[in-house]
């Protein structure tokens, strides 16, 4: 392991595992959600907020960033961290997801992706070296290798070819990092090709990255296959590297993770709906702009410890959401991160009691009480 990122495992509990990543910036207890900060923001919070859910590290992109304010602002300024405000770890995405989202504005080559800018139809260009460029530039605690992540369902063919691109930009990438203090990790394709995922780890494995990464999931596949493929692949994971699933989020997809033995998580899903009104709770959902909840004055989720749990009620909530208030925005996106990343301390906490399996059972018992949140009172 390198001086970079130093990492320990505390428990397992099955295959299941509570570990400790170490970072210039701060200590990362695991299992971790990362709250997703694309733009340098995590959307309608200000770092007090980020840091009051319990976060202890945020994850920008490479793709966006370079376009918006872009990589030599951010190096003149001192880097994204202090652009921001944010004193904690950075993990940047190299912005592969994007060129699959985007892939009508996309050209891959054994060189590099030739992209337009969903901006303003400007036509740029990145290399794998590029990419670990302008990481560096942002400042990234955590940096990843650019890689080709093809959608599912795919023909073997271009299965197999995604794994070759990949593993040649992420050898490329660690050649160009160097001794650098930034922390570089490789990405793991093969879609639900299980033989396919094993040998690309294998492969990844055998070199110096400072963890790895599988990307290329729900993006496609059925939830049963994608879980099928963490409980085949995951373990067989190096043990003393952290293992990080890219942008898979929904709550039983985080615990089904987490069972397989995954250590971080990101995923716009629980940022993304507070701002549309869909909160988070123990008991399941709920769509808080709903007239059944306009005189509930309740909290949001009785149980839960956040700020907007503690200070507000679903009244309340409803009344923002449905005169379209931007408070609502904030309020609940605090709550939803709460949610999340209280999900993965209890669960950290059960694996170092050796509890996790009831833990799982319970939780996913109190998901499936009700199928809209709380019963009105």
């Amino acid at each position: 392991m390198s001086a970079r990122l130093t990492h320990r495992v505390d428990a397992t509990d099955g295959q299941a595992r509570a570990t400790t990543i170490g970072l210039a910036r701060g200590t990362l207890a695991t299992p971790l959600f990362m709250p997703v900060g694309t733009l340098g923001t995590v959307k309608t919070l200000d770092p007090d907020d980020i840091r009051g859910t319990g976060a202890q590290i945020i994850l920008g992109n490479t793709y966006h960033l370079y376009l918006r304010p872009g990589a030599a602002l951010l190096r003149d300024l001192g880097g994204l961290h202090r652009f921001m405000g944010w004193e904690g770890p950075i993990l940047t995405d190299s912005g592969g997801f994007q060129f699959f989202s985007l892939r009508h504005l996309a050209r891959y080559d054994d060189e590099g992706v030739t992209f337009q800018s969903h901006l303003d139809g400007g036509t740029h260009r990145f290399r794998p070296e590029d990419v670990v460029d302008i990481q560096r530039a942002i400042g990234s605690d955590i940096m990843m290798v650019l890689d080709e992540c093809p959608p599912l369902p795919a023909s073997q063919e271009t299965l197999e070819a995604a794994v070759r691109r990949s593993t040649a930009w992420a050898l490329r990438s660690l050649v160009h990092a160097g001794d650098q203090p930034n922390a570089l990790f490789a990405i793991a394709q093969g879609g639900t090709d299980v033989a396919l995922r094993l040998a690309h780890i294998r492969t990844l494995a055998e070199h110096a990255f400072d963890g790895l990464a599988l990307g290329g999931l729900a993006v496609g596949e059925a939830t049963e296959e994608r879980e099928a493929t963490l409980r085949a692949v995951v373990p067989e994971m190096p043990v003393d590297r952290p293992r990080y699933l890219m942008g898979v989020g929904k709550p039983q997809d985080v615990l089904a993770g987490i069972e397989a033995g995954v250590d971080l998580f990101d995923c716009v899903l629980p940022t993304r709906n507070a701002r549309t009104g869909y909160g988070y709770t123990r008991l399941g959902r709920i769509t808080v702009k709903q007239a059944r909840w306009a005189r509930d004055e309740r909290p949001l989720d009785p149980t839960c410890g956040c700020s907007t749990c503690a200070r507000f009620s679903r009244a309340y909530l409803s009344h923002l959401f449905r005169n379209r208030e931007m408070l609502g925005q904030r309020l609940l996106t605090v709550h939803n991160l709460h949610y999340y990343l209280t999900l993965v301390g209890e669960a950290r906490q059960a694996i170092l009691e050796g509890r996790f399996a009831a833990f799982a059972a319970q939780t996913r018992a109190l998901w499936l009480a009700r199928e809209e949140g709380f019963a009105p009172p």
